[in-house]
């Protein structure tokens, strides 16, 4: 039997609670499905730990990341807690530049029993693929104030940025298995060299993947048509800063960030996480809802499956699915994120008696 390592991040603030949700889920998965084994590794890091050891991302923390055939990470940072230029403690940034993880993959799915802001509950089904190196969090720690007059930050896209995380946009499309799948560019090509480069180099990519149906929307056009009518969406793909903000208005279409999971993939490590921050105000108090960090696991298993050409993890995902579903369905596993009274444990409890 197959045994997968997972480095766990457990972060900070609400981090370790829903971490320590996810984990039971997963684990409970894999003993219903078997096949294979997962072995959770601790590795510690965050706001916390930068109080205790002066280092947000200690070097043994980062070297079992590296080690691990996949990476669950809770929520790091603390709004009180900054460097001395005034930025926060955000190790996971700086975990997605050390493991080279290109692109940030953030669905963005309607679930039955939780309620949305949009009438009618359109069937919203879509992924935003987000470039997590470059654009202008290239100038973490490197932007200038001059005289407390000016600031700079550079947004860098380089041709074998965009090309990778194009292709990437793209091949999830194919795996998707939409009737028409579609990869849609969110760019600011009118007015922004960078982005009428990394709209070049998007069709040049395009050219590759005839199957696959390609356009091209203006980020301000793109945010009001994800309103109007999300389910034209199937994969968008777009620059660094520009999907940290449209992948929070997509979370917002469906639930909010409660229910949001993500990834972060590079060509030899992954990162999975739920979208929301460490919500300090919250922790301890066993209200968080742990569904955004359940389903991130769903997406490491899927991960698994995928690169290690193993159908036991997919098997085990796809159970999850649909104990998150049936625990939706009956009403169990809603939080007051989502309008409900459900506990954290209660609804992670909902959810692993659907898996035995």
């Amino acid at each position: 039997m197959t045994t997968y390592r997972v480095a766990v991040v457990a972060g900070d603030g609400i981090g370790p609670e829903v971490t320590a949700c996810a984990a039971d889920v997963l684990d409970a998965a894999c003993r219903a499905c078997s096949g294979f084994a997962l072995e959770f590794i601790p590795a510690p890091a965050g706001a916390g730990v930068f109080l205790e050891t002066g280092e947000a991302l200690p070097p043994a923390s980062l070297a079992a990341c590296r080690a691990a055939d996949a990476v669950l990470l809770g929520a790091c940072g603390l709004p009180d807690v900054r460097h001395a230029d005034g930025t926060e403690i955000i190790p996971q940034v700086t975990l997605r530049i050390a493991l080279d993880l290109y692109a940030g993959v953030r669905p963005a799915r309607r679930l039955e029993g939780v309620p949305t802001p949009l009438a009618g509950s359109p069937p919203i089904d879509f992924v935003l693929v987000r470039e997590s190196t470059e654009g202008i969090f290239a100038s973490l720690g490197g932007g200038i104030v001059l005289g407390d007059e000016l600031a700079t930050d550079t947004q860098v896209i380089t041709r074998r940025g965009t090309e990778r995380v194009v292709r990437a946009a793209f091949r999830l499309a194919r795996r998707r298995g939409k009737p028409a799948p579609r990869v849609t560019c969110v760019d600011k090509a009118n007015i922004l060299r960078s982005f009428a480069f990394f709209r070049k180099v998007f069709d040049e990519v395009a050219a590759e993947f005839p199957d696959v149906a390609a356009d091209h929307l203006y980020v301000d056009a793109a945010a009001m048509e994800l309103v109007r009518r999300p389910e034209r969406f199937d994969v968008l793909v777009t620059e660094n800063l520009l999907g940290d903000i449209l992948s929070d208005l997509g979370a917002g279409l469906v639930g909010g960030l409660g229910v949001a999971p993500s990834a972060d993939l590079g060509d030899r490590h992954a990162v999975f996480q739920p979208c929301h921050g460490t919500a300090p105000d919250i922790a301890g108090r066993g209200v968080a809802n742990p569904l955004a960090a359940i389903l991130s696991g769903v997406m490491l298993l899927d991960h698994l499956a995928d690169t290690r050409d193993d159908p036991a993890p997919q098997a085990a995902a796809r159970r999850i699915e649909a104990a998150v579903a049936a625990a939706l369905v009956a009403g169990e596993a809603q939080t007051a994120d989502v309008g409900g009274r459900a506990s954290t444990l209660d609804t992670t409890r909902a959810v692993l008696k659907r898996l035995v």
